[in-house]
């Protein structure tokens, strides 16, 4: 293992970045090192050492002190910062300035992180953590109020020269520009450890980080090397003398780092009362009677003598010492019924870094034992991340925290969870699972498998578990028990918000795991035409299906809007049938996948194969319309038992593209046209025989099948029958032609009369010529109507 440089100098080799002013004087400056630069004090040697009063030693030592930060400076190499950091820094210091609090919770973290990296070295690489103080795996934090510096150390894997080059320089990697986008849209500084940015969250509250647009790094030759890890010292504003406040800094780390599994210390301050000896000046002379007897003689000399040895008071003294904040045991560790809710509420805030005040919508805490023994704690939290499926299938991220035996593994371990369920966060800690190998061959451990298969059924039972303790989602002969009951209100109408923010997920769950495709499609909602602009499930559709009803019927498009006034619907919906409406385009492949749902199968009411009612049979004229659409690739003509008010429409069959998916494909960037045209579904002309337009083409069919104008009023038909039924045309100037044709017809023009010839006029007059002429016949026309206006206007006599 590389040997890593002490990044106690993490602030004091100053990363000097150009703060928005806001009025303050900057403390230093890396191309200046004149002798007016005010230099940061330092810290104790060694953390843990009291703080004393100022001697002639202590000017000393920080003139040299100063000296050694003067030089370090001068001699440092400089480093641009890239330009991402202006953005972030602007935000955060002018737009966000009210939430200081978050710095600390940052930096803890931050240390966390550094802790758990060095204990999993550790596992392969025992000397790695070294002996005595050096080995313990916990996080310091001391101030000192006289100098308004506040310390954050801990002992983990700390940086190297070029970590912090790379780390400090270009931070667009760990999310800075997706955190700047979405803070400047948000405003919830919240967010700011969920990219990976919490470090700058220190510029709240600290003067030093020194300033000019610039960082410098150099070594740290004149503290005492801190063995590994990491030392913050933060030079607080004077507006920040809050934090030099060790009730503050306790308050902070109860509310937000109570459940990180470190150890963490305050160097704290606490009164004790000790036996101090009395001073001779300050013995009271005490009022003595003359002794009657011999024996009270001999008692007063026993008691002068005692005193002479003992004498002695107690005072009141401030010592210091490290005291525990977090002394909470790990939460999945403990039985799930000793938890209580706002336990759970402030670990997932712990966990996710998200410490906005909404609560998760749901959480599972529980122990798996058998072959596999595990512990596991998993949430779904309350909004949906911002890039959850921006990236779904090229992200390997997953939000799952892996633990061997208490030992943090990885939050980058993907195999615990498949990718639909990215969405969900937790921790999962497995005695079964060996330590000392590496994460790849980790993922191919047998027992991975068995925890992946508990974590799942687990994940969807929860999520299960919200729709059935949501009043809205309870069946409408069991509303007026839960009504008269008046228990979870606070979970009303959870269930919709859970399926707005991760229904995508669910549906791309029924595509990818077949294995629990039954349990997903459970969790299913969508509107229907008898749902009210509510969302229903297949169980509640099936349970109001009409006697008689085979199948489930549903129909896709862009918009419920435009579903709503399809002809596919017309006779479904007179026979009362309740049709589902999907308009995601996602539900397309989704149906590819669910076939069927508790012995019922899926009929998209746009496609062949729909049975409602009798079939009408008018062979003659449904074989005469089929050859004059030859042209057209027209599969067939049918006679159509869905319609009711509209003469025809084109529907696809059973096994290929509905016109809503070869919308969608079209639409594809990339979409290759030739390979497309092998999935298009046969297209086939339904009518309506009923209709007065069908009834009348069969008369004139009947009389004379080779008429030209009845050939062209059933083009035009098929034509229109395509957009309403939602193609697109391949010809749309063919179409219109035929349009205007017809509409030559009803106004009783000649079918060959053309647009007439445009006639070129003689210039009689020069184009200066006429427009002064215009000119003059627009000023006399304004004359002459102002002329008109006062003579129509009274007078004030006539008034």
């Amino acid at each position: 293992m590389r040997k890593r440089t002490l990044v106690s100098v993490l602030f004091l080799f100053s990363l000097l970045f150009l703060l928005p002013d806001q009025g303050r004087k900057l403390h230093a400056n890396a191309e200046d090192s004149s002798d007016e630069v005010t230099d940061p004090p330092k810290i104790e040697e060694k953390l843990g050492g009291h703080g004393g009063l100022s001697t002639d030693s202590d000017v000393v030592h920080r003139e040299s002190e100063s000296i050694s930060k003067k030089s370090l400076r001068s001699n440092a190499e400089k480093f641009e910062f890239q330009a991402e950091v202006s953005r972030l820094m602007d935000i955060i210091i002018n737009s966000l300035y009210s939430n200081k609090d978050i710095f600390l919770r940052e930096l803890i973290s931050n240390a966390s992180d550094a802790l758990d990296k060095i204990r999993f070295l550790a596992l392969t690489d025992k000397e790695v953590l070294g002996e005595g103080d050096t080995a313990k795996l916990e996080i310091q934090i001391k101030l000192d109020k006289a100098k308004k510096i506040l310390s954050i150390r801990d002992r983990g894997i700390g940086m190297t020269k070029e970590d912090l080059i790379k780390n400090l320089g270009t931070i667009a990697k760990s999310g800075t520009s997706a955190f700047v986008e979405k803070m400047q849209s948000s405003g919830d500084l919240n967010l700011i450890g969920q990219f990976g940015v919490g470090f700058y969250s220190a510029y709240l509250v600290a003067d030093y980080i020194e300033a000019d647009g610039k960082f410098a790094v150099s070594e740290d030759t004149w503290n005492e090397p801190l063995g590994r890890g990491t030392e913050i010292r933060l030079h607080l504003r004077d507006e920040a003398g809050e934090y030099l406040e060790e009730s503050k800094l306790k308050d902070l780390v109860k509310r937000y780092s109570e459940f990180i599994n470190f150890p963490i210390h305050l160097w704290a301050s606490k009164e004790v009362e000790t036996e101090v000896p009395v001073e001779e000046d300050e013995s009271a002379e005490e009022e003595t009677e003359t002794p009657s007897t011999e024996e009270e003689k001999e008692e007063d000399a026993e008691d002068e003598d005692s005193e002479k040895k003992q004498k002695t008071k107690k005072v009141k003294e401030t010592v210091y010492e490290w005291e525990l904040l977090n002394d909470v045991k790990a939460i999945w560790l403990r039985s799930p019924k000793e938890v209580t809710e706002e336990e759970y509420t402030k670990f997932y805030h712990s966990l996710s870094k998200d410490f906005s005040e909404e609560k998760p919508m749901a959480w599972s805490h529980f122990n798996a034992e058998g072959d596999v023994e595990f512990k596991a704690v998993l949430y779904v939290p309350p909004k949906a991340p911002h890039d959850l499926y921006e990236s779904y299938y090229n992200s390997n991220k997953a939000n799952l925290k892996l633990y061997v035996r208490r030992v943090f593994i990885s939050d980058e371990f993907d195999e615990l969870l498949p990718k639909y369920l990215s969405f969900l966060k937790g921790l999962v800690d497995s005695d079964t699972l060996p330590l000392n190998v590496s994460r790849e061959m980790l993922q191919q451990h047998s027992s991975l498998k068995t925890i992946k298969k508990k974590l799942i059924r687990k994940a969807l039972d929860m999520i299960r578990k919200v729709a059935e303790e949501d009043p809205d989602e309870v069946h409408d002969d069991d509303k007026k028990d839960v009504e008269k009951s008046g228990e979870n209100d606070e979970k009303k109408g959870q269930y919709t918000k859970f399926w707005n923010e991760f229904g995508k997920s669910i549906k791309l769950g029924i595509i990818e795991d077949a294995s629990n495709r039954n349990r997903l499609a459970k969790l299913l909602r969508f509107e229907t035409t008898k749902s009210d602009g509510k969302l229903t499930s297949l169980d509640q559709y099936i349970k109001r299906m009409k006697k008689g009803q085979k199948d489930v019927f549903y129909i896709t498009g862009s918009s419920k809007e435009q579903l709503e006034k399809s002809p596919f619907l017309e006779r479904l919906i007179k026979k009362g049938y309740e049709v589902i409406f999907f308009t995601d385009p996602v539900d397309e492949y989704l149906m590819q996948y669910l076939m069927d749902y508790e012995d019922k199968k899926f009929q998209n009411v746009s496609k062949e194969g729909l049975k409602v009612g009798k079939d009408s049979k008018v062979k003659e004229l449904t074989k005469w319309w089929k050859e004059s659409l030859a042209s057209e690739n027209v599969d067939d003509v049918k006679i159509s038992n869905r319609l009711a008010d509209t003469p025809c429409v084109v529907v696809t069959s059973k096994f290929g593209w509905s016109a809503n998916m070869e919308r969608i494909m079209q639409s594809q960037t990339l979409s290759d046209a030739n390979k497309q045209a092998y999935m298009r579904g046969k297209r086939v002309l339904e009518i309506n025989p009923r209709h007065p337009i069908i009834k009348e083409l069969k008369e004139r069919v009947a009389s004379d099948p080779e008429d030209e104008s009845v050939k062209e009023t059933a083009q035009l038909m098929y034509q229109t029958a395509l957009i309403e039924s939602g193609f697109v045309l391949n010809d749309p100037k063919d179409f219109a032609g035929r349009i205007y044709n017809s509409v030559k017809s009803s106004l009783k023009i000649s079918p060959d009369a053309v647009a007439e010839e445009e006639v070129e006029a003689e210039e009689t007059e020069t184009s200066e010529e006429a427009t002064e002429a215009k000119s003059d016949d627009l000023a006399g026309g304004l004359n002459i109507e102002a002329e008109q206006v006062e003579e129509e206007t009274p007078t004030k006599d006539e008034l």
